[in-house]
C-alpha cells in the first residue's frame, strides 16, 4: 500500500491514477521522478503485469536512473518493466517488422563525410564548413520530425534549392544503402503503424500503461507514434513541464503537452506544484518572469512547506562595468563561499552558450578555483574567422605559403582565382605577372600587398582592427551571412572575443604564445572532462537542466546573449525565457544574475528577463 506520509495531496493523485490518459505538470523541484517510479509500484500492485508497463524518457542516462531508482524502491534486483528511451522503443518495432540491426543505423562519422561530400560537391562557400555541417543536419532532422513535405519548407543555412538537393541525395543514399538515422527510426515506424494495423495492434497488446517522462521535449512524430501506441485503452501518462521546454533545435513542440487535454478530453489533470528545492525568495524571481510567456499552462509554484517561513537570501542583480570585472566578482563570491565551508561541489556558473565559458576556465584558473566543464569549449583560435585573421598575420610576418594566400585572399572578395597561385609559395610579383593584361586587378592586388606591409608594424589588437574595418573583412562578413541565411551577430562576436583577449599583448610574439597556451588549457580541461565531477560547475543553462545546486551565478545576463540573439520570433523569445526560467530554478538557495554596461567595447543592454524581475520588485 501506498505510504501517504511521503508524499503530498498532488503526487498521491498522480501515482494512484490508474486508468485513462493523465497529465501530470511537474514543476522544477516537486519530485516527478519520484511519482514516476511509485505509480509504476502501484500499477503493478493494483494487478497490472509488469511487462505490459512501458516507461520512457529522452536520454539513456534518465532511462537507467528511472529503472534503478524503480529497484531500489521496490528492492528487487531485476524488473520486466520496460525503461527505455523512444528511441529505443520504435528501433526494437522496426527490428521485428523489417529485421533491421544495429549496423543499419548510419553512424553519425558517415552522416557527416556525406554531408560534407555534397557542401563540397555544389561548391558552396562555407568559411565554417562543420557549423554548416550541423546546420543541415538540425534542418534534416526537423524536416522529418514535424512531418514537413519537403517543397514546403524553407530553410535557415543555406538556399532552398540547394537544401532539397542535398535532402533528396542524403535520403536516396539511406534508401539505397538500407540505412536509417535516427529520425527514420520515428518515421518508419509511424508509416508502418499506418499502414500495416496488423502490426500496430500487435504492439498495442504489448504495452497496456504507457509513461512519457519529460514530456515537453517530444516532437510531434514522436507524439504521434505514441498516440497510436496507447490506443484504444489510452492509458497514456505523460509527465512533464511546459515552462522547461527548451529543446526546440532539436523538434520539441511545448504546444503539444498545451494540446493534451485536446486530444484527450477525457483525461485527468495533476499539477505537482510544490517546489522542494529552491527558496521562496529565487521561486518568486523565477515566476516574475516565466509569466510573461503566453503560451503557458497558468500555474503557481509554491515552496515546500517547511520552507513558507523562511524566505531566504533575496536573489542578487548586479551590472559591472565589462566581462573582466563581472568574471573576477563571480571569482571572488565562489572563493569566499568556499573559505566559509560550502564546497565547491555546491556551486554553478550557468551561461547560454558553451562559448563564454573560455573567459570563466581562464579567470578560475587564474584564481585557482577547482571546476569541472560538461560542454565543450571550443578554441576561439580554431574557428575559421581566426585562423582567417592569424593568415593575414603569418603573411604579414614574412610567410608566402600557398595555402595562406588561398584561405585570405578572396576574404574579401578581389577575384584572385586559384590558377595564379598553383605554386607552393606565392609572391606577389608572381600574381601580377600573372594578370599583367588586367590593370584592375594589378590595383586590387598592390592594394592587397601594401594592407599586408601595414600589418606587419601594428600591435594585435590594432591589426586584428585593420584587417577588419580597412582591408574590409567585416564587408565580407556581412555578405557570407547574406549567402549563408545567418545572423551576422555571431560572426562578429568571434572577431570581437579575438580582439578583446589581443588586447592584452604587445606584440605578435606574445599573441601566439597565449594562442598557444590557451589551446593547451582546453586540451588539459577535455582530459578533465572524462573523470568524476569535480570544483564549482561551469556549464551552458541547457546542460544544467535536471540538476541542482546550493548557489548559482548566471553570467552575461545581456539582451544578446539571453535571450540569444538569434532569437527573432515570438515563440523563440518565449523558449529563451523558458531556459532562463531552467536556470535560476538551478539554484536551491543563492542565485545571483549578473549582466555587463559593455561587451567588448559596444554598449549593452541588460537582459529583458533581469528587467521582468526588478519592475516586479
Amino acid at each position: 500500500m501506498l505510504n501517504k506520509n511521503r508524499f503530498n495531496e498532488a503526487q498521491i493523485e498522480a501515482i494512484e491514477h490508474q486508468k485513462g490518459p493523465l497529465l501530470v505538470l511537474a514543476g522544477p523541484g516537486s519530485g516527478k521522478t519520484l511519482v514516476i517510479t511509485e505509480r509504476t509500484k502501484r500499477l503493478i500492485q493494483k494487478g497490472a503485469a509488469e511487462e505490459k508497463i512501458l516507461v520512457v524518457t529522452f536520454t539513456r542516462a534518465a532511462a537507467k536512473e528511472m529503472k534503478q531508482r524503480f529497484l531500489r524502491e521496490t528492492g528487487q534486483e531485476r524488473t520486466r518493466v520496460q525503461f527505455g528511451t523512444l528511441h529505443t522503443v520504435f528501433f526494437s518495432i522496426l527490428k521485428h517488422a523489417y529485421g533491421y540491426r544495429a549496423e543499419n543505423i548510419i553512424s553519425e562519422g558517415t552522416k557527416r563525410q556525406f554531408l560534407q561530400n555534397m557542401v563540397r560537391s555544389l561548391s558552396m562557400e562555407a568559411g565554417d564548413e562543420e557549423g554548416l555541417i550541423e546546420n543541415l543536419e538540425e534542418e534534416i532532422s526537423r524536416v522529418k520530425a514535424e512531418l514537413l513535405p519537403l517543397e514546403h519548407y524553407y530553410p535557415a543555412c543555406c538556399p532552398t534549392d540547394v537544401f532539397r538537393r542535398i535532402f533528396s541525395s542524403y535520403q536516396e543514399m539511406l534508401l539505397s544503402q538500407r540505412m536509417l538515422d535516427f529520425d527514420d527510426m520515428l518515421v518508419h515506424c509511424y508509416r508502418l503503424f499506418l499502414e500495416r494495423k496488423d502490426i500496430l495492434r500487435l504492439w498495442q497488446g504489448q504495452f497496456h500503461y504507457i509513461m512519457v517522462d519529460e514530456f515537453q521535449d517530444i516532437s510531434r512524430i514522436q507524439y504521434e507514434v505514441v498516440k497510436l501506441l496507447a490506443e484504444p485503452e489510452n492509458n497514456l501518462c505523460i509527465v512533464g513541464d511546459d515552462d522547461q521546454s527548451i529543446y526546440g533545435f532539436r523538434g520539441a513542440r511545448p504546444e503539444l503537452m498545451l494540446n493534451f487535454s485536446r486530444d484527450f478530453p477525457q483525461g485527468k489533470r495533476a499539477l505537482l506544484n510544490i517546489n522542494y528545492r529552491c527558496s521562496p525568495n529565487i521561486l518568486k524571481a523565477a515566476e516574475r518572469v516565466i509569466i510573461h510567456n503566453e503560451k503557458r499552462y497558468q500555474k503557481k509554484i509554491l515552496p515546500a512547506p517547511e520552507k513558507k517561513d523562511k524566505e531566504g537570501l533575496p536573489v542578487g542583480i548586479m551590472e559591472f562595468a565589462g566581462l573582466g570585472e563581472e568574471n573576477r566578482r563571480a571569482a571572488s563570491d565562489i572563493l569566499a563561499r568556499a573559505k566559509a565551508g560550502l564546497p565547491y561541489e555546491s556551486m554553478a556558473v550557468l551561461l547560454r552558450t558553451n562559448g563564454q565559458a573560455g573567459m570563466v576556465a581562464e579567470v578560475f584558473m587564474r584564481y585557482n578555483i577547482p571546476f569541472s566543464i560538461r560542454d565543450r569549449i571550443p578554441n576561439r583560435y580554431e574557428h575559421w574567422i581566426a585562423r582567417d585573421i592569424l593568415a593575414y598575420v603569418r603573411i604579414a610576418l614574412g610567410s608566402r605559403e600557398r595555402k595562406l594566400f588561398l584561405q585570405i585572399a578572396n576574404r574579401p572578395k578581389r577575384y584572385i582565382s586559384r590558377d595564379s597561385m598553383e605554386e607552393p609559395l606565392v609572391e606577389f610579383e608572381g600574381l601580377r605577372w600573372f594578370y599583367e593584361d588586367k590593370d584592375w586587378m594589378l590595383d586590387r592586388i598592390d592594394r592587397m600587398e601594401a594592407d599586408i606591409k601595414v600589418l606587419k608594424n601594428l600591435k594585435p589588437y590594432g591589426a586584428v582592427n585593420y584587417i577588419r574595418k580597412v582591408i574590409g573583412y567585416d564587408e565580407f562578413l556581412k555578405e557570407y551571412a547574406e549567402y549563408r541565411k545567418i545572423q551576422l551577430e555571431g560572426l562578429f562576436e568571434v572577431l570581437d572575443e579575438i580582439m578583446e583577449a589581443a588586447k592584452a599583448c604587445e606584440n605578435y610574439e606574445e599573441w601566439f604564445a597565449h594562442i598557444e597556451a590557451y589551446g593547451q588549457q582546453l586540451e588539459v580541461l577535455k582530459k578533465k572532462k572524462d573523470f568524476q565531477k569535480e570544483g564549482v560547475a561551469i556549464e551552458t543553462m541547457h546542460s544544467s537542466k535536471g540538476l541542482e545546486y546550493e548557489a548559482v551565478w548566471i553570467l552575461d545576463a545581456n539582451e544578446g546573449v539571453t535571450p540569444y540573439h538569434k532569437a527573432s520570433l515570438p515563440e523563440d523569445i518565449e523558449e529563451e525565457r523558458r531556459l532562463f526560467y531552467v536556470a535560476m530554478t538551478r539554484a536551491k538557495k543563492e542565485l545571483h544574475i549578473y549582466y555587463t554596461k559593455e561587451r567588448y567595447n559596444k554598449a549593452v543592454e541588460p537582459s529583458r528577463f533581469v528587467n521582468e524581475i526588478m519592475d516586479s520588485v
